[in-house]
């Protein structure tokens, strides 16, 4: 790429920035990072003289209940280890992934029903105070400090609509004492969000909402050279993609369920693919550099039938509670591992969309640090020690490639990432007292 970059027509950022704009209303097609963007050092021209580096993103991954860890955690340590069943979809990304275990949840032990308790450490680092968490997550942490210059300081992206259970099972981000930050799970209200809207959603209209920015679009490719042209059309072809994908979606995904919804007849893998690709597209034009990504919900209720298992709920399948084997039991845990491995498979999906895109000597992964959390260790004892925890990415400042059993709390492992990978200069967090040199290059 460097090669490529050298000796190029010059586009400033700013470009990127203000995207392609329909006058006279709110609808703005952000840009890919284009080649001619960048230096040979891969670091993006700015309006003024100096190049500034790639700047980096924070995505906080989420999945509710917890796992069996003889089909999570890997027995061995260091690079050689062996891949896991419920690891299994990141084996071709392994190289580009650090697995920890051994982290503790160090303010699980408060007031709570075993579940809110646990998430609430998880997020925040503060107690449950029976009905929130006491103080931010630390995505908001993160947001404060790097996202006030993006379009959005954060997005909170979800995909299972569960309403069981109160506001520490139904969100993951919270900005304060007892203030959650809900996510939003409908893609057709994402997609609008992110592009623009007018009276009504883009993907309700029998026209592409690429029509309005159209002339401008033209206008751009005119200036730019053969590779840019052809990354601008791939662009807008990906985001006309999306809108058909969300304009088939079934009607009834358009809304919100009730709270008797049994949160488990709607084709989440389907949307989950969905929500990532418009979390992509947000990263990548740079509408905000961070996000958390709730899959599914704490104590979370879903059925699975994509993977068979329709007899009794996630949360079912962790205890033994006359509905299932329970999962100590052989059958519960063979269960809790697929639905597990099918958590990872959404995550890998991520991972290599962020991949896909290119951005200047390198990927968008390349600039994006993921932390991959659930609110328990072994699932049905709600066990708070000893968590598993994948943290990802591409930046050299990261370990990368083997399973490591550390010491230190959940805190900690935040912090280390927090202002030694991304550089958000966080400075502390409850719960943390050190950071983990493992996790670290």
């Amino acid at each position: 790429m460097s090669e490529v970059i050298t000796n190029r027509i010059r586009t400033s950022r700013r470009a990127l920035l203000k995207g392609l704009t329909m006058a006279g209303a709110r609808i703005t097609i952000g840009l890919p990072p284009l080649v001619s963007m960048f230096n040979s050092l891969g670091t993006a021209y700015a309006a003024e003289a100096a190049p500034k580096p790639i700047e980096t993103r924070f995505v906080l991954w989420f999945n509710g209940n917890g796992i069996p860890e003889r089909y999570w955690i890997p027995t061995e340590t260091g690079a050689d280890y062996e891949i896991t069943p419920c690891l299994a979809p990141l084996a071709p990304w392994r190289k580009d992934v650090h697995v920890l275990s051994g982290l503790d949840n160090a303010a699980a032990n408060g007031k709570g029903n075993g579940h809110t308790n646990s998430m609430s450490s998880l997020m925040t680092g503060t107690y449950f105070t029976g009905r929130g968490p006491s103080g931010p997550s630390i995505d908001q942490v993160i947001a404060n400090k790097i996202g006030g210059d993006s379009r959005f300081r954060s997005l909170q992206i979800g995909v299972a609509q569960e309403s069981f259970g109160e506001s520490m099972q139904r969100n993951m981000s919270w900005s304060g004492y007892e203030r959650a930050l809900p996510p939003e799970m409908i893609p057709h209200r994402l997609f609008d969000r992110l592009f623009g809207a007018q009276e009504e959603g883009w993907v309700n209209r029998k026209r592409s909402i690429l029509d309005t920015v159209r002339q401008d679009a033209g206008e751009l490719k005119k200036r730019l050279p053969t590779d840019d042209q052809t990354r601008l059309d791939e662009h807008l072809s990906g985001i006309r993609d999306l809108e058909r994908s969300i304009a088939v979606l079934p009607p009834e995904y358009r809304n919100v369920d009730p709270p008797d919804f049994d949160g488990d007849m709607k084709d989440w893998p389907r949307i989950a693919k969905l929500q990532s690709d418009l979390l992509v597209q947000a990263l990548a034009t740079r509408q905000t550099r961070v996000a958390s990504y709730m899959l599914t919900k704490c104590q979370s209720l879903s059925r699975f039938p994509w993977l068979g298992y329709t007899a009794a709920r996630h949360h079912d399948y962790t205890h033994a509670e006359g509905k299932t084997a329970g999962a100590d039991g052989v059958e519960g845990q063979r269960v809790m591992r697929d639905i597990c491995r099918w958590h990872v498979e959404e995550f890998a999906y991520l991972v290599s969309k962020l991949e896909s895109v290119p951005e200047g000597d390198g990927t968008l992964y390349d600039h994006t640090t993921l932390v991959y959390v659930h609110e328990h260790a072994e699932a049905n004892p709600h066990k708070n020690n000893g968590l598993a925890m994948i943290v990802a990415g591409g930046s050299p400042k990261l370990s990368r490639g083997s399973h490591t059993k550390v010491e230190g709390t959940v805190g900690d492992a935040y912090i280390t990432v927090a202002d030694e990978v991304v550089g958000a200069g966080i400075g502390k967090f409850p719960t943390a007292s050190k950071k983990l040199g493992a996790i670290l290059a």
